[in-house]
């Protein structure tokens, strides 16, 4: 079969490898039909650091997809047997596993959402990864006793997830973004508390905000400058968990007295240490949560363009202002 597979420069490869045939206990073996290119993969292949690549067997590269179950591993209940699923391979990584940038994946269940019946599986080939880092980061700010939440890249695919999953469970949302428009756009789409980080009145607007919530979990996929204004107007007893580095390499300038006198908790997140990701039972009960709620709009996956597998270095060179991605389309 055709697949993506990652050199040891970190450069990638299309090659003929097996197809396989047997899954190994606890596997599925899945036709893909989509897979996103996310821009963690990008960011991955980038870095020049030495960093270990979870590729799974024969290197093959791909962490986002949808596709068709077509076997079952021993152990797994046949509630998958043949149904669409949308996979993260990441979230439960395996030796045997075979990345999904393939015609035929081999992952472990508990990587994969079975999707309801009668939805545009495209839809959701990228939609798993933004999901699932919703849901953990929530479960994590309530387990922490957290009342209200701060998302920086607030119109992005895991703040509009939040936002859904957020509401469900009765816990207000501030959302910040970069434009009048996207400003607009979320609360006309329901959104409550959308703030423009542009308008010149927002430093004020944001402080009074977060005092009136107590917002004090601060989920930031953008960093830099903008993390380094928002201390200053947090709540006492904040935490800023990093997530995403959408300002690149602008430094995050902060003074000392601020984490002192707002007894400021800084510190990364990441779905993979989190409660809900690293124990099965949670994760396989996260799934189920999931697979009742992302039906809707705001989970699905905002597909720029598709391209055959045979150009996939003009996939990975795709670029889009408004962050839609490029996806590798295996069937029709």
């Amino acid at each position: 079969m055709k697949a993506v597979c990652v050199e040891p420069d970190r450069s990638l490869q299309l090659r003929e490898i097996p197809t396989p045939i047997d899954p190994a206990a606890g596997h599925l073996l899945i036709e893909i039909e989509a897979s996103a290119i996310n821009p963690g993969d990008k960011a991955f292949l980038a870095r020049t650091a030495p960093m270990a690549l979870a590729t799974g067997a024969r290197e093959v590269w791909g962490a986002s997809a949808v596709g068709r179950v077509v076997a079952l591993g021993d152990g797994v209940s046949s509630a998958y047997a043949g149904r669409q699923v949308a996979i993260y391979r990441s979230l439960h990584p395996t030796p045997e596993m075979i990345g999904l940038w393939c015609e035929r994946a081999h992952v472990h269940h508990l990587s994969c959402l079975i999707l309801p019946d009668g939805v545009q599986s495209h839809d959701y080939c990228g939609s798993l990864v933004n999901a699932i880092t919703a849901y953990a980061f929530l479960e994590q700010a309530l387990a922490e006793r957290h009342k209200a939440i701060v998302v920086t890249a607030g119109g992005s695919a895991t703040g509009n997830a939040l936002a859904v999953l957020a509401c469900d469970r009765n816990v207000p949302v501030i959302h910040l973004v970069r434009s009048a428009a996207k400003r607009d756009r979320l609360r006309r789409s329901g959104m409550e508390h959308v703030l423009d980080t542009t308008d010149r009145d927002f430093d004020h607007a944001f402080h009074g905000l977060v005092q009136d919530l107590d917002a004090t979990a601060i989920f930031d996929g953008v960093g830099g400058d903008l993390a380094s204004r928002l201390v200053p107007n947090l709540a006492v007893n904040s935490t800023l968990s990093f997530y995403g580095f959408l300002a690149g390499s602008a430094p995050f300038t902060i003074q000392t007295l601020q984490v002192i006198a707002k007894n400021l908790t800084i510190r990364r997140f990441s779905n993979f240490e989190s409660a809900t990701v690293k124990d099965p039972d949670n994760l396989a009960a996260a799934l189920l949560t999931l697979q009742n709620s992302i039906a809707g709009v705001s989970f699905r996956t905002a597909i720029g363009r598709e391209f055959a597998i045979e150009d996939i270095h003009a996939a990975m060179a795709f670029k889009d202002a408004s962050g839609r991605r490029a996806v590798l389309r295996l069937r029709a």
